[in-house]
């Protein structure tokens, strides 16, 4: 079934290919995004510019950098898989809570719901027959929403696309320098990386501040710095120690 531009399945869920534009268009997946994409740029160069400032040779770059994203693409994906997955969790240990206790003392629950709303601003009378109309239709979302802020429990899937979603992302950073390190010279490597990761700091940061309203100039500002202190930290440590 289609509503709008959105296509439903039969179990009232999104189909895949809508969650699919959703993660692609939505600025809340986008923001997140773009910032492990960022991680991605920022963490992959700074290990090759240490490597360029110990004088190492173009082999031990592409073996740094092609080892460095990938484990930052298994630590991007692992940790955000993680964190859904200890969410999707307390969703549906909410969901037995709440099953529970509106079984047990379905009168409570109501009368907590109409509490919700009179908090919202709603008058007694009012906040009653709200309450009264969400629980009738579909109780057990009225009860997460108000007493957990759950809009809609996480699925595995879900989880799923959470961690392939920062895998993408972090290798989409990361390939970057990657790349420069396998096509660029080695005595014009650390200069390109550098001239590089800028120039895809600057588009990261503007898709992130475009996306989540943010103000382009600070955002933009914290990103390079970030950026630049790290490369140049790293640089400055492999030409000291090494």
């Amino acid at each position: 079934m289609k509503c709008g531009a959105i296509t439903i399945t039969d179990g009232g869920r999104p189909s895949w290919l809508a969650r699919l534009r959703a993660a692609v268009t939505d600025p809340n997946s986008l923001r997140p995004r773009s910032v492990v994409a960022n991680d991605g740029i920022i963490a992959t160069a700074g290990i090759l510019e240490g490597f360029a400032g110990a004088g190492a040779s173009h082999a031990t770059l592409v073996t740094a950098a092609t080892s460095a994203t990938i484990a930052g693409m298994l630590s991007a994906g692992g940790s955000e898989w993680a964190e859904a997955a200890a969410e999707r969790e307390a969703h549906l240990t909410a969901v037995e809570e709440e099953t529970a206790d509106r079984a047990r003392q379905p009168d409570v629950e109501l009368a907590e719901l109409v509490a919700y709303y009179e908090a919202k601003g709603l008058g007694s009378e009012l906040a009653r027959e709200v309450a009264g109309e969400l629980m009738a239709r579909d109780a057990l979302d009225a009860q997460l929403e108000s007493e957990h802020g759950i809009l809609e429990v996480k699925s595995r899937s879900d989880v799923v696309r959470a961690g392939v979603g920062s895998v993408i992302a972090y290798a989409l950073g990361a390939a970057i320098p990657l790349l420069i390190t396998l096509t660029a010279p080695v005595t014009a490597e650390a200069w390109t990386i550098l001239v590089a990761v800028l120039v895809s700091l600057t588009v990261t940061s503007i898709v992130g501040a475009r996306t989540g309203h943010m103000n382009l100039r600070r955002t933009l500002t914290r990103t390079l710095v970030v950026g630049i202190w790290t490369m140049g930290v790293s640089y400055l440590v492999g030409k000291l120690l090494f």
